[in-house]
């Protein structure tokens, strides 16, 4: 006898917490259309926008471990849902947040490129070690590399730039070209990053 499958079956089993989780994701996805929005259409405040929504997303992912641990109900699909959030949220959207702001030489896409490679790691190292990393009641006691939400920083920087108007040609510090790409020296700080994301660095969790 078969069962017949429930509509929305897997939406019914999602804890409070998943919520917030989607919450994370939602906002990310929203930075990058307000950035794309910035591209097409120019105007200051959409990069504003894209940069507050990913201050939202860091909110929505902080309350989502406390709910989680306030309703004891953690679970390998939040941890799953978390990280695929943090991905487009700390990972994908700065890089696109910084593309938008003109980073846009070759030198500029390549590190871009390998920062979300390196948050795409660091997530993935964290779910494979979180066991291991865990202490007598299952808690993990430390990061392995810095988190990847530590780019906040990274887009407060740029919204910084926005403020200012050092946005395309006037980006701080300027613009080089090396064999005929172009690289901003700003966005070594995304390299700078992405090298600690995937570091062994122990941060401890608080």
């Amino acid at each position: 006898m078969t069962t017949k499958p429930r509509p929305f079956s897997m939406i019914r089993d999602f804890a409070l917490a998943d919520w917030f989780t989607l919450g994370n994701a939602a906002s990310g996805v929203g930075a990058l259309f307000s950035t794309m929005t910035y591209l097409q259409e120019g105007g200051v405040w959409h990069l504003y926008m894209a940069c507050g929504l990913v201050l939202l997303a860091l909110i929505f992912d902080v309350l989502d471990g406390r709910i989680a641990r306030w309703r004891q109900r953690a679970s390998l699909l939040g941890r799953e849902l978390d990280s695929l959030a943090d991905v487009i949220s700390f990972g994908v959207a700065p890089a696109v947040i910084g593309y938008g702001c003109g980073m846009q030489g070759g030198l500029d896409r390549a590190i871009l490129l390998i920062f979300v490679c390196c948050g795409v790691s660091r997530l993935a190292r964290y779910n494979v070690t979180a066991e291991s990393h865990s202490n007598d009641e299952g808690k993990v006691t430390y990061f392995e590399g810095t988190p990847i939400p530590t780019s906040i920083v990274l887009v407060a920087v740029l919204c910084a730039a926005a403020a200012t108007s050092a946005l395309h040609e006037n980006l701080w510090f300027g613009s080089v070209r090396i064999a005929s790409l172009g690289l901003h020296p700003l966005s070594l700080m995304f390299a700078a990053s992405g090298a600690l994301m995937v570091s062994r660095l122990r941060i401890p969790k608080l």
